[in-house]
């Protein structure tokens, strides 16, 4: 399958101090910033009609200085075929999709590049539970609230139902915008727990924070049976480790109670998943993973604009293919939808931080989510520090939205 991939794309908001300073009057600021930002594509999965197509571009063109088309380098074709990079302007990136639409054999090249293209802009607003979270401005927090007797993370500080709802009413006094809670532990190498159980564990624990604060509720569950009792007690978010793969009936559970939901990707079982994990293109092999989830989701009659997804950071990975993908959130866009990313505590900021146990990873935690928000590649991030993780990330948010930088960057005045 051809797949295009954003390695880098010049962002719009970089280029608006530059322009202020210049003092272009705010026509000339759009034009450019709709025609001037670059872009860096990996294609991945090309056809030899589709890489001949690409080669061609560049002889065909009839531009002055040919710059009708974006620059082309094919990969080794002995030993990665199919693989190339297209460099270039949007508007360049546009003729090559026009173009291509005109060729039937190209159209999936064409929906490629597109979706490179719409990657640039804001997933479309969620709805959850009342409130609407709006993408590109800020990065939002989900507090985790772990009803189980064996989480890596507090070692089940908050098992009761009383100690839990204390505690999730707690992360929303400190500003979490979403609160998971969950009843089955999935470190790794954790079994699985009966569905009955883990109703038991998380039911109250909703009927009381749902009685007692307006903050949405997410459900971490694989199951079923959990999920449809807990959307039944006033969660609005179903949040699935497996990526719809565990419980084929959980997709349909989730549409007809009108739920989101989050998917992630995950490799193997929490039994599993850290025994040996291995991959030929990590980024790659994620968001197939992730795009299956989502048409899976779409099929079942979930509205596509009410899906996340989630790499599963810790899942299945080693150390290096957590950072790799840490590295390449940007390229997880094409998706289109809402990213979630939870590295809070996790044993790979550990290992970073010199061994140190999870009672002791904050400040790697906050530096982690202090990447992500100052890169503006996450749009909720899952963690246990609620009131920490805030700080950090109005930070990192306001660094990257920063614009006052002295009079000479203000806008200029219409002259009448």
């Amino acid at each position: 399958m051809i797949r295009a991939r954003p390695v880098r794309a010049d962002r719009p908001a970089d280029l608006e101090p530059a322009f202020l300073r210049m003092g272009l009057p705010t026509p000339a600021r759009e034009y450019l910033l709709e025609k001037l930002p670059s872009l860096h594509v990996l294609l991945t999965g090309l056809e030899r009609e589709q890489g001949r197509f690409l080669s061609g571009l560049f002889a065909e063109s009839t531009a002055p200085g040919r710059e009708e088309f974006p620059s082309w380098v094919a990969g080794d074709q002995r030993t990665r075929p199919g693989t190339g990079l297209l460099s270039g302007r949007k508007d360049q990136f546009e003729r090559v999709i026009s173009a291509a639409k005109e060729r039937p054999e190209l159209a999936g090249l064409a929906e490629a590049l597109a979706r490179v293209l719409a990657s640039s802009l804001p997933p479309a607003p969620l709805v959850l539970g009342g409130c609407t979270f709006t993408f590109g401005a800020r990065t939002y927090i989900m507090g985790v609230v772990n009803v189980t007797p064996d989480s890596f993370s507090d070692g089940g500080r908050h098992f009761s139902t009383e100690a839990a709802v204390a505690h999730g009413l707690r992360l929303a006094e400190a500003g979490a915008d979403v609160l998971d809670v969950g009843g089955e532990s999935t470190r790794p190498g954790s079994p699985p727990v009966p569905a009955e159980e883990e109703v038991a564990r998380i039911l109250p624990v909703i009927q009381g924070l749902r009685a007692r604060t307006d903050v949405p509720i997410s459900v971490d569950t694989t199951k079923a049976a959990v999920a449809r009792e807990a959307l039944k007690a006033g969660a609005a978010l179903i949040n699935d480790i497996s990526g719809f793969t565990f419980d084929p009936e959980l997709p349909r559970v989730t549409a007809e109670a009108g739920a989101a939901c989050c998917l992630m990707h995950i490799q193997g079982t929490p039994e599993t998943m850290q025994k040996d994990p291995r991959y030929e293109d990590v980024v790659d092999e994620v968001l197939a993973f992730l795009e299956e989830g989502v048409a899976r989701a779409v099929a079942a009659g979930v509205p596509r604009e009410r899906v996340l997804v989630d790499p599963g950071i810790g899942f299945g990975k080693t150390l290096g293919h957590n950072l790799f993908l840490l590295r390449r959130l940007e390229e997880l866009r094409v998706l289109g939808l809402p990213l979630l990313v939870g590295t809070s505590r996790k044993g790979f900021l550990g290992k970073l931080a010199g061994g140190k146990p999870a009672t002791e990873r904050l400040a790697a935690t906050l530096g982690s989510v202090a990447v992500m928000a100052g890169a503006g590649d996450a749009d909720f991030v899952r963690v246990h520090d609620v009131s920490e993780v805030k700080d950090a990330l109005a930070v990192a948010d306001a660094v990257r939205e920063a614009l006052e930088g002295g009079s000479l960057y203000q806008s200029p005045r219409v002259r009448g």
